[in-house]
């Protein structure tokens, strides 16, 4: 039976796109190889509050144990500061510091060795501040207007504004632990999701949990960016299987669109309405619709 999302007593809502990037990297701190990928520090504690309290299901939150209390853990400023420097947590350097950002706002990525192999790293845990998007800053900085704001536009102004960069980049306080995974055994082999499967291009859905539980069959009706210019119907069958710091909302999905530079470029440009239904089990429909 489907059953159309209503959020905050809107039907559209806001669909976005993400992608597994290609980044180099080495096993060692080597001459352009300077940014660390950081593994989950041991004293890092994640805490699901939905084990706590029905009504904060979906929602998590970390810290650091000091004096028997939960305290906030470092933020990336004091991080991008060293704060986790000299402690055996780095899995790989990359060579690139705005390749390392868009690898934590994707969540997992494939990194090219400088020996000639390829490995893949997925998200491990966060650091427990709250993700604030860096084209919302530049957009309320004049930095960038609202119409050209995309994954391409910011990451060419990072890249043309070198000194400049890391002051922004701050501005958004969360920060991605990753973990090291077996390499993908050929392009249709993604990541693993957070419903611990692997993540399908143009089938995975990114939900907010605290709305919707990983595993749901759902109809998508909304727009894609189309490739070189323009736009065209997005209209199909998708699966709830992921989540992500800025999926917030019960109309609000991130459509995974696999690797390589034309899943980057789609990803990219995506921030499109749209609204979706999902496919339930007739007698739960009629229960959820009968408390509706």
């Amino acid at each position: 039976q489907p059953v159309a999302v209503i959020g905050d007593g809107k039907a559209e809502g806001l669909f976005t796109g993400y992608y597994e990037p290609l980044v180099r990297g080495s096993r060692q701190k080597q001459g352009r190889y300077s940014v660390p990928l950081y593994r989950q520090p041991p004293d890092l504690v994640q805490v699901d509050l939905g084990e706590f309290r029905d009504s904060l299901k979906g929602q998590r939150i970390a810290g650091r144990v000091r004096d028997g209390r939960l305290r906030p853990y470092e933020d990336r400023s004091q991080i991008d500061a060293g704060a986790l420097a000299n402690k055996n947590l780095e899995l790989v350097w990359l060579d690139d510091a705005a390749d390392a950002f868009f690898l934590q706002v994707q969540g997992s990525g494939l990194v090219q060795l400088d020996t000639g192999a390829k490995t893949r790293v997925g998200f491990a845990a966060q650091n427990g501040h709250p993700y604030v998007a860096i084209g919302r800053v530049m957009i309320d900085r004049g930095t960038i207007s609202r119409e050209d704001v995309s994954m391409q536009a910011i990451r060419a102004w990072l890249r043309a504004n070198p000194d400049a960069a890391p002051e922004l980049l701050k501005q958004n306080p969360s920060y991605v632990f990753f973990r090291e995974l077996p390499a993908p055994k050929d392009d249709l082999d993604g990541p693993p999701g957070a419903q611990g499967v692997a993540l399908v291009p143009g089938r995975s859905l990114a939900v907010d949990r605290s709305h919707h539980a990983l595993g749901l069959p759902l109809w998508l009706d909304a727009q894609q960016p189309a490739l070189p210019t323009g736009d065209k119907p997005l209209q199909r069958l998708m699966v709830a299987q992921d989540t992500g710091g800025a999926i917030r909302g019960a109309v609000r999905g991130d459509v995974f669109w696999g690797a390589g530079t034309e899943a980057e470029s789609v990803a990219g440009r995506m921030k499109h309405p749209g609204r979706f239904w999902l496919l339930l089990p007739k007698a739960v429909a009629a229960r959820l619709l009968a408390t509706s």
